[in-house]
């Protein structure tokens, strides 16, 4: 499979995963889904699919960075947990949208810690933001208070982008997807235990296909970011919220309004802006012989992308 074709499909089950998400958390096949309980599911099932290449490939963990590891684990169950929340009150569209903030987070991040310039990437920052802010409705009657779940899992996840920009330096992506989905299943079981219910024998096989969903996008994410140039391939990913709309549209009938269609525009044209100005910076610095860095200052590498969780 081409890796364009491959990305496509990365973002058609990324947007899939959030509608499994949606009819869960909305009592398809019996009783709401608590999002933790869907959270878990995700990383349970996740590691099942993983388990064959586990097995096959076995990955060495020698000089592995535990405390980063532990971090994106955290942040990464903390942005999933809340997008499948986000997904059960707004449309898709508008929550995965919003999840597009990550990027303008990450960014900050390495201001405020790295002390980082912004330098020409505050315009795109502001337009993804100013899209945020038409999809939030602040202040007006429209106003979304789920949207801000939306809002909170951008953060998370734009603060699990710097750890993995890390370990993507030194660490296999078979290590990192181990640890994660492994790690990550031991904290989500865990946490949800408090709010367990049991689900319908249809839950439980949403769940395995929405974490076997996820594997699958992982793997297409990584495997294409491998075999061509980040900047080729990273405009592909901006089809989550299309994908997002018609699954929406299609099984909901719940049709995106203008309001919203501007707000996703707008919000998906800065971080598109942003990620043009961070592949402007790494040209220069091979220009000029210097080492191109991501915006958490570590080497840009072809496969140093991390969407999606």
């Amino acid at each position: 499979m081409p890796p364009a074709a491959q990305m496509i499909a990365s973002a058609a089950l990324i947007a899939w995963t959030s509608l499994l998400a949606k009819a869960l958390g909305t009592g398809w096949g019996g009783n709401d889904v608590h999002p933790l309980m869907i959270s878990a599911g995700r990383f349970v099932f996740g590691l099942l699919a993983l388990t064959p290449a586990i097995v096959f490939w076995r990955p060495s963990f020698a000089g592995t960075a535990w405390p980063l590891h532990a971090g994106r684990v955290l942040t990464g169950w903390g942005g999933a947990t809340l997008m499948f929340a986000a997904a059960a009150f707004i449309p898709l569209a508008d929550a995965n949208a919003i999840s597009f903030l990550a990027p303008v987070i990450t960014m900050l991040l390495a201001v405020v810690v790295l002390h980082e310039r912004i330098g020409r990437r505050l315009v795109p920052a502001i337009i993804a933001f100013g899209g945020v802010l038409i999809l939030t409705r602040p202040g007006s009657d429209a106003f979304q208070p789920a949207a801000l779940l939306a809002l909170a899992a951008a953060v998370s996840i734009g603060v699990e982008m710097t750890f993995i920009k890390r370990l993507s330096d030194t660490e296999p992506p078979l290590r990192i997807l181990t640890i994660s989905n492994g790690l990550g299943t031991v904290l989500s079981v865990t946490v949800a235990l408090f709010v367990f219910q049991t689900p319908s024998l249809q839950q439980l096989g949403a769940l395995a296909f929405l974490g076997a969903s996820m594997v699958g996008a992982q793997v297409l994410f990584v495997t294409a970011m491998q075999r061509s140039d980040a900047s080729a391939l990273m405009p592909f990913l901006y089809l989550v919220p299309l994908f997002a709309a018609l699954y929406d549209w299609l099984l909901y009938s719940q049709a995106v309004g203008i309001t919203s269609a501007v707000g996703i525009a707008i919000t998906l044209s800065g971080a598109a802006l942003l990620g043009a100005r961070e592949r402007e910076n790494t040209a220069a610095s091979v220009v000029v012989g210097t080492e191109p860095t991501t915006v958490t200052g570590s080497p840009q590498r072809r496969g140093d992308v991390s969407r999606p969780e």
